[in-house]
C-alpha cells in the first residue's frame, strides 16, 4: 500500500513509511558491484568462494578495456595509497534480449549506436578519506579529443559535441579521456554497464525500494505510479532511472538527482543482511554483475578492488557527497548545457586540497527530488532504529573531527549520503 506525503513544521515534505532507514553508504553501490568477487570470498562458504575466485574473475577480465596512456596500478596490501578516481558509464546498447522495451530507439536508424547516457566520476581523496561522486549531464556540450578506437584507428578531435556521444567515437576509453580533459583529473579506473545490465543486476537482488514524494506519470517510459514507497526491479527499475518527463522540470538535470536517489537505496540493499548474509543471493549478484559489467584493465585485479574498498570503508556519511557538475544553458541551443567553469573550478580546488565540502545549492538543479524525513511514529517494530548518525562511519566508528568545510558555489546542486531524498513526481496528491 502506498503512503501519503505531508509537510512538516519546517516546510519540508515528509513521507510515511513502514520503518526507519539506516544511514546510507552510496559508494558501496559501485564498490560492491565491481568488487563483488571479494564480497563473495568474505561472506560465502569456502566452496562458493573458491569457485567464484576462479570462474568469475576470469570472465570479468576477458573484455577489459585499456585506457589511453595509463599503465596498470600495481596492487598492494592495505588501502590504496593517494587519491583515486573511478569513472562509471551507463550506456544505451540495444541488446537483442531487451530491445523490445525501447521502441524507436532500438528499431530506427540509430539502433546500432551506443551512447554513454549516464556518466559518474567517483573521487576518493587521500587521507583523510572523503568520497565525492560527480554526475555529468548527457547533453553537456564540450570538446571531445581524438580517441583510439578498438580497431586501432583514431577519431578526429571535435571542439563541441554532446558528452553522451563520446562512447560512439571511441568506446569507454574515449569517454574517460573526454571527462579527464574536462576535469583535469587523472582517471585510473573505469567501468560501463548497459541498460540490460541494470535490469539483470536489479533482478538479482530482488528489486530496490524507492520513494516517490508525488506520483509519476510518464508516457515515454510507461510509468504511472502513485506516491509512496515502491519496490522496483527489472524493466521497472530501468524505466525509473530513464524517466525525466515524470520528475522535476522534465529535464536531464532532474533525472540525475532521481538516479542518485536510486543509487543510495540500492546501496542500502547491497549492504543489508538480505544480500550480504545470503550466499545464494550474493553469488547470483556476483555472476550477474560480471556478465553485465565491462571494466578497464586497471580494475580487473581483485586485490585492487580490496584496496579501494579499504580506502572508503570508514568514510563518514556526511563526507560522502553526490554533486551535479555545474552547468549553464547553451546560448546556441536552449536544449543543451555548457560547463559553468567558475563553479567547477571551485569544486576541483576543494578536491585537490582535500577539504570537506559544504553544499549551499539546491538538492537538485532540475527539481527531480526533495529532501524528506520519516513521519513521526511511522516505524516498524521489525525494523531496528538506525544506530549510525550522519557522522558515523559504515563500521560504526566515529572519526575524529576534521577541518572546517569549504562552501561550494550555489550553482552546484547535490546531497550528502546522510540525507534522504524522494522523487519529486509530476502528479500531486496521488
Amino acid at each position: 500500500m502506498s503512503q501519503t506525503t505531508e509537510p512538516d513544521k519546517h516546510g519540508r515534505r515528509t513521507v510515511a513509511r513502514h520503518g526507519a532507514l539506516t544511514s546510507p553508504h552510496p559508494i558501496s553501490q559501485i564498490l560492491k558491484i565491481l568488487g563483488i568477487v571479494v564480497a563473495v570470498a568474505l561472506v560465502s562458504g569456502a566452496g562458493v568462494a573458491a569457485y567464484a575466485a576462479i570462474d568469475i574473475t576470469s570472465n570479468f577480465t576477458k573484455d577489459a578495456v585499456a585506457l589511453e596512456g595509463q599503465e596498470s596500478v600495481p596492487p598492494d596490501i592495505g588501502a590504496i595509497e593517494g587519491g583515486v578516481n573511478l569513472f562509471l558509464a551507463g550506456t544505451d546498447a540495444c541488446e537483442p534480449a531487451y530491445a523490445q522495451y525501447f521502441g524507436d530507439r532500438c528499431t530506427g536508424k540509430d539502433a546500432e549506436g551506443e551512447l554513454n547516457d549516464v556518466n559518474m566520476l567517483v573521487h576518493i581523496s587521500d587521507n583523510p578519506r572523503r568520497v565525492t561522486v560527480i554526475s555529468f549531464p548527457r547533453d553537456l556540450m564540450i570538446p571531445i579529443p581524438s580517441c583510439t578506437k578498438e580497431d586501432g584507428s583514431t577519431s578526429p578531435a571535435m571542439s563541441k559535441q554532446m558528452l553522451n556521444s563520446a562512447y560512439t567515437y571511441g568506446g569507454l576509453g574515449c569517454v574517460v579521456k573526454t571527462v579527464s580533459q574536462l576535469t583535469g583529473l587523472d582517471i585510473q579506473y573505469a567501468a560501463k554497464i548497459t541498460w540490460g545490465g541494470v535490469i539483470e543486476v536489479t533482478n538479482a537482488i530482488g528489486g530496490v525500494e524507492v520513494c516517490l514524494a508525488n506520483g509519476i506519470k510518464d508516457p515515454y517510459t510507461g510509468i504511472d505510479w502513485p506516491a509512496g514507497m515502491r519496490n522496483i526491479e527489472g524493466i521497472d527499475a530501468l524505466q525509473f532511472l530513464r524517466t525525466r518527463h515524470g520528475v522535476g522540470n522534465g529535464g536531464d538535470l532532474g533525472r540525475i538527482s532521481n538516479q542518485q536517489q536510486y543509487m543510495s537505496r540500492l546501496a542500502r540493499k547491497l549492504v543489508s543482511e538480505e544480500v550480504l548474509s545470503n550466499p545464494a543471493t550474493l553469488y547470483k549478484l556476483a555472476t550477474t554483475a560480471v556478465d553485465n559489467i565491462t571494466p578497464s584493465q586497471s580494475l580487473t585485479n581483485p586485490l585492487t578492488l580490496v584496496q579501494i574498498a579499504l580506502a572508503v570503508k570508514n568514510v563518514p556519511f556526511d563526507e560522502i557527497v553526490f554533486v551535479q557538475y555545474p552547468v549553464n544553458d547553451d546560448p546556441q541551443d536552449t536544449n543543451r548545457v555548457v560547463p559553468n567553469k567558475s563553479a567547477a573550478d571551485a569544486l576541483w580546488a576543494a578536491l585537490a586540497a582535500n577539504q570537506p565540502i559544504q553544499l549551499t545549492g539546491d538538492v537538485s538543479q532540475g527539481g527531480g527530488v526533495v529532501v524528506v524525513e520519516p513521519t513521526p511514529g511511522a516505524t516498524d517494530a521489525a525494523t531496528p532504529a538506525p544506530e549510525a548518525s550522519a557522522t558515523t562511519s559504515p563500521d560504526g566508528s566515529t572519526p575524529a573531527p576534521t577541518e572546517s568545510a569549504v562552501e561550494l558555489p550555489s550553482a552546484i546542486a547535490g546531497q550528502t549520503a546522510a540525507q534522504e531524498t524522494c522523487s519529486n513526481g509530476n502528479v500531486k496528491n496521488r
